[in-house]
């Protein structure tokens, strides 16, 4: 009987296709045929993911952009809104002064 994954469609005592076996090219004895084959298909399936890869990493800059963009916006907008209110909290306290000022005046 021939060893799994070398032709069987189906393994005869599981009944299960066989699957491909991992191999590492520096590991393992190959030649030099086998090892270009590997390199053509390992740079095939690189240029099939590439595509995938490339949007989701514009996606993820975008994101990271945005949220930058977010928090510096946010922080300029709280310094202005406390500037806001210590402007209005010094025009209370001159209206304040000069209601004294009448207060006593009087």
């Amino acid at each position: 009987m021939a060893a799994s994954g070398a032709g069987d469609p189906l393994d005869a005592k599981r009944g299960e296709a066989p699957f491909a076996q991992r191999i590492h090219r520096t590991r393992e004895k190959l030649t030099p045929e086998q090892s270009y084959s590997m390199r053509r298909a390992q740079l095939a399936q690189w240029q099939k993911v590439l595509p995938q890869r490339r949007t989701r990493n514009i996606v993820t800059g975008l994101g990271v952009g945005a949220l930058v963009l977010a928090i510096y916006g946010y922080t300029i907008y709280s310094i202005s809104q406390e500037r806001f209110l210590d402007e209005l909290e010094d025009e209370a306290k001159a209206a304040r002064a000069r209601a004294l000022a009448r207060a006593s005046g009087s």
